[in-house]
């Protein structure tokens, strides 16, 4: 074919996660891959009885078209939800997206030009760096340890790159790592952003999910000049397949989002906005979301606990407060891409962690998901890639 693409296609490839996540349709993979929440929670009765009742009194509003923004009861509960992390905003600064990861695509479109740069932690969401990727930045990349991004290296990073277009960061449970930034760095995160006035992408669909220890502010707590852009979601503690998120920022901004969002999709679907606000309002959510955390409580335990008896000693990996995956540090000049061949022999799928790293140069990683499995999977699956890395 001699079609011509847009230049940005060169630098686009498809998400290996979502080409993983076809192997969870064989029965017989154990796949510790995606960030699947587990299904057995999903609310399928009551979302069957309340469909039934939106289309019986509310069915022309709930199938017609609707405002940009999304439907007014549904931001009104997002925003008194944000006060647990100490956002205090109007439902007039929030604008309802299909997925969080919607948010972060318009992020791209809306602060990048080719050549720009994206500051952000290392490693951080494959998600995140696809979504950017279509708009060709360059991305500098932050160490982190296990408080989250390392504020000194930050510092020296935005000395030397002043022009940053953003700073993307996942302070609560990082994906992929399952690390948390503390207080303080949160704060001084801000800080650097309000003295070099560039702005942070928060992205944040795990906050709700601690399972261990108090929950901390958001990084938009601390935002004294508006320029810190939240991103949430209820893919992690509702329902994925709904593709409810929302943006959440200073109204300067916020009229960006929605100006992009109007040419891209005019509206997230009526019905399933009403639908999570109905359920919401019917429901106590945060009873809902203490079961998901105790299951994911459970699942995490045993499989770093499994991960201790049968992983080799010098393998290490993190111990997420809460979220949905663990980070595994293989020694060096080991290859997860490698690993992850073998594995697949033996019916076993995760991440490699090279994808994670923005400009690819580490690849002695990978990312177990612990939430969707089963607890019989979990000691399967773990003896299984045990096995491999002792063969290998």
């Amino acid at each position: 074919m001699k079609i011509k693409f847009a230049d940005r296609m060169q630098s686009m490839k498809s998400s290996r996660i979502r080409e993983l996540l076809k192997l969870t349709e064989q029965p017989d993979v154990i796949s510790f891959a995606g960030g699947l929440p587990a299904p057995e929670h999903f609310p399928v009765e009551e979302l069957k009885e309340i469909t039934t009742k939106i289309l019986d009194e509310k069915g022309a509003q709930a199938l017609q078209y609707a405002t940009t923004e999304g439907y007014l009861p549904l931001r009104e509960i997002i925003a008194k939800r944000l006060t647990i992390s100490g956002i205090n905003l109007s439902p007039d600064n929030i604008l309802i997206t299909s997925g969080s990861q919607q948010g972060l695509d318009f992020s791209g479109k809306i602060f990048l030009n080719p050549g720009d740069k994206i500051i952000c932690e290392s490693p951080t969401y494959l998600g995140a760096i696809n979504a950017f990727t279509a708009y060709q930045p360059q991305f500098i990349e932050v160490a982190m340890d296990e408080e989250g991004m390392i504020m000194e290296e930050l510092e020296k990073t935005l000395a030397d790159h002043p022009d940053a277009k953003f700073i993307y960061a996942i302070p609560d449970f990082q994906n992929p790592t399952g690390r948390t930034m503390n207080l303080e760095r949160r704060k001084r995160l801000v800080e650097l952003a309000n003295q070099y006035q560039i702005p942070i992408i928060e992205d944040n669909p795990y906050g709700e999910l601690r399972f261990i220890g108090e929950r901390l502010p958001a990084i938009k707590h601390f935002d004294t000049e508006g320029l810190v852009v939240y991103l949430g979601t209820f893919s992690k503690t509702f329902c994925p397949g709904l593709r409810i998120g929302w943006v959440a920022a200073h109204e300067d901004l916020l009229q960006k989002y929605n100006m992009v969002k109007q040419s891209c999709d005019l509206h997230t679907s009526s019905n399933v906005q009403i639908q999570a606000a109905e359920f919401m309002t019917k429901y106590d959510l945060d009873e809902h979301i203490a079961k998901i955390k105790e299951t994911y409580r459970t699942r995490r335990n045993l499989m770093v606990e499994t991960m201790k008896k049968e992983f080799p000693a010098n393998c290490k990996f993190t111990l997420p407060e809460g979220g949905l995956f663990t980070w595994v540090e293989f020694p060096e000049g080991v290859d997860a891409a490698e690993v992850l061949k073998k594995a697949l022999e033996k019916k076993v799928a995760f991440v490699p962690g090279g994808d994670f790293f923005p400009n690819g140069d580490k690849h002695n990683y990978c990312r177990l998901n612990y939430s969707n499995a089963s607890e019989a999977n979990i000691v399967e699956g773990i003896k299984r890639l045990g096995q491999v890395l002792r063969e290998m």
